[in-house]
């Protein structure tokens, strides 16, 4: 049942961590132009992560046994809010560190937990999803990629799409089938933990509108998996990667993708001057903005609270998203009100580029379509 996030707020220990997060980043961080910055959660720089890592900013949630710091979600909320503002490249250990830490730590074994969660806490340690399929998009109930047991552990064959950072990474958390078919749907689905350096494993990038390749296919060909690959109780796969989703749906990644656009378009502003209609636009974004952080911050409270909001951060990725979708056509239509007034090289860069990949900020981390569905389910109406 879809219950609103109640209203939270961070705790004072967890708010003092803004101030050392950005004196890091005033030390560690290139000054690049804001389209090179827009990029963030999808700039790669494995040495900035390894630097995050040491510092201790990576596996914040994560018990200090396992190398991380032990702390709440308000404490990842701060930071992470934080590297996105500032554009930090954190795309090497994002997954590792938003999911992929947290999934083993809940379900994985022992052996598990020792093996990836340490260096994930490094930032040495990459990984990427393996949810969506190329005949499924987002209904991941109909996945087909199959894990079939044998003497030497599993053997997978299938497809994965839309795995984001694929080709760098080290290790894949799929959602394969383990028994029954496609019209068993949430029956017999599996979670696995896939070396992709083994045979057998072929990583296609797929490049988008803005010339970026980290999108991928990946082709498993009858990839022999070791028993201890598998993650959890065999068939309890769709139980766990909707605990995994509501990690990925509800972080502040959701509204804050296009802040770049947003920040530079109002420095514009402050430069050559600015009349009503662009105080109104401002003032309603910045009124947006605001509330839906309130609401990612409620879901953070009900993560901190050891719960799993499913539905609410389905909501949440919805409508923050949405709002991240509309400032490219918004703010183009505001600079088009002055066209007498050249724009600078550095915000015409960042339009462009936030508007060619603004389309998929709906599709990554589940379709509108389907995330609207989950919601009207969990209020009852289907």
């Amino acid at each position: 049942m879809l219950e609103w996030p109640r209203p939270a707020r961070i705790p004072p220990e967890d708010e003092a961590l803004r101030s050392e997060i950005r004196a890091f980043l005033a030390e560690h961080l290139p000054d690049l132009p804001a389209d090179i910055l827009s990029r963030s959660w999808m700039g790669f720089d494995a040495a900035f992560s390894r630097k995050l890592g040491a510092a201790g900013w990576l596996g914040l949630t994560i018990p200090s046994e396992y190398g991380g710091a032990g702390r709440n979600a308000f404490a990842r909320f701060v930071v992470v809010e934080e590297l996105l503002a500032h554009g930090a490249p954190v795309a090497a250990h994002w997954i590792a560190d938003r999911q992929s830490a947290p999934l083993i730590l809940k379900f994985g074994t022992e052996a598990q937990r020792q093996q990836y969660i340490p260096a994930i806490c490094r930032g040495e340690l990459y990984f990427c999803i393996g949810m969506s399929e190329p005949a499924s998009g987002s209904d991941l109930a109909s996945v087909q990629t199959r894990a079939t047991r044998n003497e030497r552990g599993w053997q997978l064959k299938g497809r994965k799409i839309w795995t984001t950072m694929a080709h760098h990474s080290h290790y894949m958390i799929a959602l394969v089938r383990t028994a029954g078919g496609p019209e068993d749907r949430r029956e017999g689905l599996s979670q696995f933990i896939i070396d992709l350096s083994l045979p057998g494993v072929t990583v296609e990038p797929i490049r988008d509108l803005t010339g970026d390749a980290h999108f991928n296919e990946v082709i498993f060909d009858d990839v022999q998996l070791p028993p201890d690959a598998l993650i959890g109780e065999e068939g309890a796969g769709w139980k766990q990667v909707n605990a995994e989703l509501a990690f990925e749906r509800s972080g502040p990644e959701r509204i804050l993708s296009a802040i770049m656009l947003l920040e530079c378009w109002i420095n514009w502003l402050r430069e050559h001057g600015h009349d009503s209609a662009d105080e109104e636009l401002a003032g309603r974004l910045a009124a947006r903005l605001a509330v839906l952080r309130a609401f990612s911050m409620g879901v953070t409270g009900r993560l901190a609270e050891g719960e799993s909001p499913v539905i609410e951060a389905a909501l949440f990725k919805d409508v923050g998203t949405g709002f991240e979708q509309s400032l490219p056509p918004l703010i183009s239509d505001a600079l088009g009100r002055r066209p007498e007034q050249p724009l600078p090289a550095e915000l015409e860069r960042t339009l462009v580029y936030t508007a060619a990949i603004a389309p998929s900020y709906s599709l990554r981390g589940g379709t509108r379509e389907i995330l609207r569905g989950m919601v009207a389910r969990g209020m009852g109406l289907r």
